[in-house]
């Protein structure tokens, strides 16, 4: 086993490590904050967005809202601004909406909540709290709701068990006149992984454009891959995994669709991509169906890759053969057979990635086409246009500053109408 890193290198080491010596710092926040009104940044020259949802109803584009998007992805966006829509919510870490358009937002200690972006009023769709661990990189870690919602009223969670282990079940559910409410008492679980160590325990759930349900599990924690999962393709450990939840293989009770690329190989069959050290936060253009994936780094790069489902089947993102582009285990290694990132950024910028959303919403036309993520210590947003060629040259792009703030970012996701919202756990704030 590797030894322990010290304090400042361990808050590199992936989100949980960052939040909690960011909250042992600061103290952890109460359950009714008072979070600033703005976040400082750059002039926006751009009106704050028109408030997108109605009292109780799920977001809607604005009927003042452009309702086709620009001709072209614009070179550099424009000038942005946060806009204060909620407080109040205890360690928000993750973002989902529902088909029919709610948005969601997950706390670390078990509850999911449904946001009125236009009041700021939350209801309460699930609390698991009592089965949950929620501390550092640990807790309610994904959603995401059956794309035939409410008709199949199936949620997906991952979350942490109190023995520390990954698990992922389905709970049954009905649209709510404040948005969907789960039964806690419907939990089946469909899957559970046993977890080394409490941090890079990953997290993020989210059906594809396939339907297929896309999951994300980190290397297993402590530091530098001591057990070396992430070049392992047997273990689930430093994996995205694609599942079909409304199929049932032998003994599991999910099946595996056709074309994993791990299922004739003798890897788990599970498996869809490889090589990830704590993959915090992924998502799927709306428009491209392209993967986004923001890969938390250990000593020195945070990166971010772009990857096609259907071409780049069993990728193998390098982890721990190469962190970023640059090598990690071996001195002397060779690229050869990695996909290398398409973007990163050196510790000098930030030193963990929070994973973030292609935009195509109509509020912002100079973001639209944009892939924007942010930095827990950092605070910044960056982006990357989504049509761009990475150098191919053994290196990867430096992304845009798009805003400097003083959030700590645990979260970016969009509503119905593709809007981008922000979380700041320090505050338990929610950014439009």
């Amino acid at each position: 086993m590797a030894p322990m890193k010290p304090p400042l290198a361990a808050l590199r080491s992936g989100l949980a490590l960052a939040l909690a010596a960011g909250l042992a710092a600061c103290g952890t926040p109460s359950s009714s904050p008072t979070p600033r009104a703005s976040v400082p940044g750059a002039a926006s020259s751009v009106a704050p967005s028109p408030s997108t949802a109605p009292s109780a109803a799920p977001s809607e584009p604005s009927p003042d809202a452009t309702v086709s998007p620009p001709a072209r992805i614009a070179d550099l966006p424009g000038a942005l601004a946060l806009e204060l829509v909620a407080e109040g919510v205890a360690d928000p870490i993750g973002f989902a909406t529902t088909p029919d358009g709610w948005l969601l937002v997950h706390e670390r200690d078990g509850r999911v909540l449904a946001l009125d972006t236009a009041s700021g009023a939350t209801s309460v769709v699930l609390d698991i709290s009592d089965r949950v661990l929620g501390n550092g990189e640990q807790g309610l870690l994904g959603l995401a709701f059956h794309p035939a919602w409410p008709e199949d009223g199936r949620a997906f969670v991952h979350y942490t068990d109190a023995a520390g282990n990954t698990v992922l079940s389905a709970f049954t559910g009905r649209n709510g006149e404040r948005g969907p409410i789960l039964d806690a008492a419907s939990e089946s679980v469909l899957l559970t992984v046993e977890q080394p160590f409490p941090n890079h325990n990953g997290g993020q759930l989210a059906f594809g454009p396939d339907g297929y349900l896309w999951m994300a599990l980190g290397d297993g924690g402590s530091g530098g891959d001591p057990i070396g999962h992430g070049q392992d393709a047997s273990t689930l450990l430093g994996s995205i995994l694609r599942l079909d939840v409304d199929a049932v293989d032998g003994e599991r009770p999910y099946g595996i669709p056709a074309g994993n690329p791990y299922a004739a190989s003798g890897g788990a069959p599970e498996n869809y991509f490889i090589g990830l050290r704590n993959p915090w936060r992924f998502s799927f253009d709306p428009d491209t169906g392209l993967l986004w994936v923001a890969d938390v780094g250990q000593e020195e790069l945070e990166e971010v890759s772009r990857l096609d489902p259907s071409t780049d089947a069993g990728a193998n993102l390098g982890w721990s053969v190469m962190e970023g582009t640059r090598c990690f285990a071996d001195a002397g290694c060779s690229p050869d057979g990695l996909v290398l990132p398409i973007a990163e950024y050196d510790h000098s910028a930030g030193c963990s990635i929070t994973g973030g959303e292609v935009y195509r919403g109509d509020a912002i036309g100079s973001l639209w086409g944009w892939y924007v993520f942010s930095d827990y210590c950092s605070g910044t947003l960056f982006g990357v246009r989504s049509d761009a060629e990475p150098p191919g040259d053994g290196t990867a792009l430096a992304p845009t500053v798009l805003l400097e703030t003083e959030a700590s970012v645990s979260a970016i996701g969009v509503d119905g109408a593709g809007e981008l919202y922000l979380a700041d756990i320090a505050t338990g704030a929610i950014y439009r």
